[in-house]
């Protein structure tokens, strides 16, 4: 996923997105926690993400 992606999705796109992101980092971290999580990497881009996300919808409101 890149920014430039996101600045072309709406608001609504954009928090439905915020929200499934975080569902899954939230999955993630329970599985890291009940040592299932195998690529830890995958905890970084998902927090990388939603930042980037949580970027695009200040951006947004600001237009």
């Amino acid at each position: 996923m890149t920014y430039s992606n996101l600045t072309e999705k709406s608001l609504e796109e954009l928090k439905a997105l915020l929200k499934e992101k975080k569902v899954l980092l939230f999955e993630l971290k329970t599985k890291l926690k009940t040592m299932q999580l195998t690529d830890t990497s995958e905890l970084k881009v998902a927090k990388k993400d939603i930042a980037q996300i949580q970027t695009a919808i200040t951006a947004a409101c600001a237009n």
